[in-house]
């Protein structure tokens, strides 16, 4: 199962109706918690997200908003008695912070910190990349391996059929007959996480290919001077990563409390992000992957 569930979609500011990030994303076995800003925890709770659930936490980088949540998710993790192992992902030069809210929480929990320093994997289907942003950052990309499609009449043509499919499969030939002769390239899915930055490559490296792309969206393009001086994303720039990117979906979150209405940052995205399908996010939307045909 893939689904995204969407925790809160505040940049520094939370509002009446919209808590600080947080962003929690199934993915088959895995749970991966994203920027746990103030109030996750109990976003978690009206979401109906388990903590129990959570096997891995992404921070992007330690600014509050996206981090401050963190001790009450762990804390709430021990409560519950989670006995498996969950890894913790942040930039380098985040430690300090990290470890002084890690030591805020309850004690208990088999919490395993892995700090990264530059780009490249991180975990199995898991890389980064750096992001343009006052204080180092970094977004994530989780992707499933490239497979093959098998093609029904090149099969049935071959005489292949029942347990002699999966040989194929897994050994590449079966007599004369090769896997590429009946099947065709499958790319794995993919989904990126893009928070804090001006436009960069990173993001767009990020946003190459990506099935689900989720990016903050803090600043209106009429307000692009905002965007340039503290180093953030207009909506127009948001929607051109997915654009130039050919991604599938565009999710957009972050947005500063001075937007009233989201529906004009979506509409401004829309006319960069190509054929991309592109939502503005509330708290609480559950987002299902996208089905590919």
């Amino acid at each position: 199962m893939r689904e995204l569930v969407i925790l809160g979609t505040a940049s520094q500011v939370p509002t009446r109706t919209r808590n600080h990030n947080g962003y929690f994303l199934r993915w088959e076995r895995e749970g991966i918690l994203f920027d746990p800003g103030e109030g996750t925890q109990r976003q978690m709770i009206q979401a109906g997200v388990s903590a129990s659930r959570i096997t891995r936490i992404c921070l992007t980088h330690v600014h509050g908003d996206h981090c401050f949540g963190l001790p009450g998710v762990l804390s709430r993790m021990v409560l519950d008695g989670v006995a498996h192992p969950v890894e913790l992902h942040y930039p380098a030069s985040g430690e300090g912070v990290v470890r002084a809210l890690v030591s805020l929480a309850t004690p208990g929990l088999d919490l395993r910190l892995l700090p990264h320093g530059a780009a490249g994997p991180i975990a199995p289907g898991i890389d980064v990349e750096p992001l343009r942003h006052r204080i180092e950052a970094y977004g994530y990309r989780v992707a499933e391996p490239d497979g093959r499609t098998f093609l029904p009449e090149q099969l049935t043509a071959a005489g292949i059929q029942g347990p002699d499919v999966g040989r194929l499969q897994r050994e590449g030939r079966l007599g004369p007959v090769r896997l590429e002769d009946v099947s065709v390239h499958r790319p794995g899915r993919r989904f990126a996480f893009i928070m804090d930055t001006a436009v960069c490559d990173g993001a767009a490296a990020l946003a190459d290919g990506a099935d689900l792309l989720v990016t903050e969206s803090t600043f209106s393009d009429d307000d692009a001077a905002l965007a340039d001086q503290y180093l953030h994303l207009t909506a127009g720039q948001a929607g051109a990563l997915a654009g130039s990117g050919g991604a599938e979906t565009l999710v957009l979150t972050h947005f500063s409390s001075r937007y009233d209405d989201v529906g004009v940052l979506a509409a401004q995205a829309r006319r960069t992000a190509g054929p991309a399908t592109v939502l503005a996010a509330s708290d609480l939307d559950r987002i299902p992957f996208p089905r590919r045909p």
